[in-house]
């Protein structure tokens, strides 16, 4: 195999134009995100001094993702995508503007931070599922894995660069400053998306309401291909999402030492960053179960040796085959995801994907900590990894759809106004994937 099948495959940049321009705005607003991030908790920390109010920042971006994302995924089926995620990254342009206002001025109450915070999470759940049918919609459907990369590396580096540089420039131009850079980097994001075409549902539209969120939920249960993708991401994170537990293992194992404390998510990030530079290989493949299946797997066992390892070198070394192997199953869900959804349901199920992203590892952070609560922060990181493999073999022989092996799966007939049926289980085709 050589060595330029094996880099990231960047057909998609020399084919569409579109979505050249759509990740280069995206990836300057990924940045000025993280930058916000570490801002915002910054700002509440230096304001109250409080662990429990910096913990309030997590809440309040989680709760409005969580609370209103499949309703905002049954909106965004029954109208015009490109012009959901226009107004929703306005939104978000305003929240930062605002935010960078009161950063200016510095006399507002830390709960009027959180609501903006809050507000701003709430226009990301409504453009995070018009976004999510884009990269299926702009190119050909033997490119859609690779452009779902793509978003995945320049995501991961932002994510590297993005505390950083947001550290930098606190410290010489204040925090009124780095707001200000976010708002401007959602103008970029709006000028990336601007030159979409009209992109509205091709099939049945959502119905309005709880209708339509019961429609997707309805065909996320009746497609096992989809169904067993989401539990696989669902069940990694909740049985061993590992990060509550770093200071806790950094401790025990390494003597509390702050530099490999700080180490241990570089890790995970350098090894996400380096696998997906090197998923060309992968994302060729015709198989993104088979490969998400294997990457979810050595997630858990690398967590597992972490757990056991007592030599700081090797313990990093685990984590950025962690980091690798999460970044590669996070590539192979969202190619099932996009290519197995019919587009008029794709708004509803990337919001419910979004959800488990993010309630996924809350809850794994949770679950980790109460155990080595009980036990130890070794003995919670061993359990989990090995839960996580024991899972995603059970997924894997309870959905042999998943691996590309089996017949295809009996499609369920449509009830009445319920919207298209899913895509044909065995080739995934859904109609209108390849047209830009």
């Amino acid at each position: 195999m050589s060595l330029a099948r094996s880099l990231i495959d960047v057909r998609p940049l020399r084919t569409s134009p579109v979505f050249r321009r759509l990740l280069i705005g995206r990836t300057v607003s990924v940045l000025g995100g993280f930058m916000t991030m570490v801002t915002v908790m910054y700002q509440v920390w230096d304001m109250t001094g409080s662990t429990a109010w910096t913990g309030a920042v997590g809440l309040a971006q989680a709760l409005p993702l969580v609370a209103f994302g499949l309703f905002a995924g049954s909106w965004v089926d029954r109208a015009d995508r490109r012009r959901i995620y226009l107004t929703a990254t306005v939104g978000q342009a305003v929240c930062s503007l605002l935010l960078a206002v009161q950063g200016f001025t510095g006399h507002v109450p830390v709960v009027a931070v959180l609501a903006l915070v809050a507000v701003q999470s709430a226009f990301g759940a409504l453009g995070a599922p018009a976004a999510g049918v884009f990269v299926p919609r702009l190119l050909p459907k033997d490119q859609v894995a690779a452009g779902l990369a793509l978003n995945q590396v320049t995501g991961q580096s932002m994510m590297l660069l993005g505390p950083a540089l947001a550290g930098v420039l606190l410290g010489r131009l204040g925090i009124g400053a780095c707001y200000l850079l976010d708002a401007l980097s959602f103008c970029v994001a709006f000028y990336g998306a601007f030159g979409l075409p009209a992109l509205r549902p091709r099939g049945e539209p959502s119905r309005s309401g709880v209708h339509g969120v019961l429609d997707g939920l309805r065909f996320l249960a009746g497609h096992r291909v989809v169904r067993g993708a989401l539990i696989t991401d669902l069940a990694a994170t909740v049985l061993s999402f590992p990060v509550s537990l770093f200071p806790l293992v950094n401790a025990e194992r390494f003597g509390d030492d702050p530099s490999t404390l700080g180490l241990f998510l570089s890790a995970l990030a350098v090894g996400g960053v380096a696998a997906t530079a090197l998923s060309g290989s992968l994302t060729r493949l015709a198989r993104p179960g088979t490969v998400m299946l294997c990457a979810s797997a050595t997630w858990g066992a690398a967590l597992v040796g972490f757990g056991l390892s007592r030599d700081p070198w090797t313990g990093l070394a685990l984590l950025a085959v962690a980091g690798a192997a999460d970044a590669t199953a996070v590539v192979s869900r969202s190619t099932i995801v996009q290519t197995r959804t019919p587009d008029a349901l794709l708004g509803r199920v990337t919001a419910a994907e979004q959800i488990v992203g993010q309630a996924g590892p809350s809850i794994g952070n949770a679950r980790g900590g109460l155990l080595a609560g009980w036990t130890s922060g070794a003995t919670s990181l061993v359990t989990g990894g090995l839960l996580c493999v024991l899972a995603v073999a059970a997924v894997a022989t309870t959905t042999p759809e998943l691996r590309g092996t089996a017949a295809p799966e009996p499609q369920p007939e449509p009830e009445p106004g319920s919207g298209p049926e899913p895509a044909d289980a065995a080739t995934g085709t859904v109609e209108g994937v390849t047209g830009a």
